[in-house]
């Protein structure tokens, strides 16, 4: 019955010894094994493997598979212009170098995590720090990327890759948040303001310009206007002088007509004496008397 008993027992130990020294490595990990002091560790990849019992050896499993740091909580960080923010961010990141990573202490992506954490609200503090609040909110994508370019530098040395970074929301305390946004709208109406006065100033000055260019044009008008008026004037003297010098009597008589359609209107009674010379003309076809007209008419 002893013996019997001695066999299970020593079954039991062969087999747990068999079991700690058997070990499978799935594809979404990959496995160190390591003796007393980490100095000769050995990654193992996918497969079915053998290592010597504890404390001879121990197995150490490392995820490799890209995964997600979401918080729960929002991060406060402060503008150049002295505005705080709460910030949510999402990371996801990937051990690329299993020994690297087994080499920094950092057994587990649980530790591997706090560090990429603290990481990241340093590069998001330093980020923040250089912009103000509205630069802050009109480019939160170069923002996100400078503070991810920031943590893969870090997050190299101890064998991680910074797959992404992303805040996923941008909000302010409620404490200042009325504040901030009376003087997010102040600001927004000053330069509507500015947008007006310069549109004003924009339009005086096409006015005045416009205003100048019609009264230059007026005046070029009026110039050829008298210009082209002087010449009528100059041939119509030219033509009358012509024609005085061919007949000078002629000439008279219609000057006369003219006068005579300018003074008279019709059912103007107008009371004149008919001997005056002005009225020459209406005595006789020669301007003259009926004496006159018969004596020139024996001189011919």
């Amino acid at each position: 019955m002893n013996r019997i008993i001695a066999l299970v027992v020593a079954v039991v130990i062969v087999l747990f010894i068999g079991s700690s020294m058997i070990f499978t490595v799935d594809e979404r990990h990959a496995a160190i094994v390591s003796s007393h002091g980490d100095s000769d560790a050995l990654l193992d990849g996918p497969g079915l493997h053998f290592k010597l019992p504890p404390p001879f050896q121990t197995l150490t499993l490392i995820d490799t598979r890209t995964l997600t740091i979401d918080e729960s909580g929002s991060d406060r960080f402060a503008t150049s212009d002295k505005n705080e923010v709460l910030v949510n961010t999402v990371i996801k990141y990937r051990v690329a170098d299993p020994m690297k990573l087994f080499a920094s202490n950092e057994k587990n992506t649980q530790t591997a995590e706090e560090r990429i954490v603290a990481l990241a609200r340093t590069a998001l503090t330093s980020a923040f720090a250089k912009r103000t609040l509205g630069d802050a909110l009109g480019d939160q994508q170069a923002l996100a990327s400078e503070a991810q370019q920031s943590v893969e530098d870090g997050t190299a040395a101890f064998g991680v890759q910074l797959v992404d970074l992303q805040m996923t929301r941008i909000d302010f305390p409620s404490a200042v948040a009325d504040s901030v946004y009376k003087r997010m709208i102040a600001a927004r109406q000053q330069a509507a303001a500015n947008e007006r006065a310069k549109g004003t100033a924009e339009a005086d000055k096409i006015k005045a310009d416009a205003e100048r260019e019609q009264q230059q044009i007026l005046a070029d008008a009026y110039s050829q206007a008298q210009s082209i008026k002087g010449e009528g004037d100059s041939k119509a003297a030219a033509i009358a002088a012509d024609a005085y010098g061919r007949d000078p009597q002629f000439y008279q008589f219609y000057q006369s007509l003219e006068a005579y359609k300018k003074t008279f209107k019709p059912g103007d009674v107008i009371v004149v004496d008919p001997s005056s010379d002005f009225f020459r003309f209406m005595r006789g076809p020669n301007g003259g008397s009926a004496d006159s007209s018969a004596a020139a008419s024996a001189k011919r």
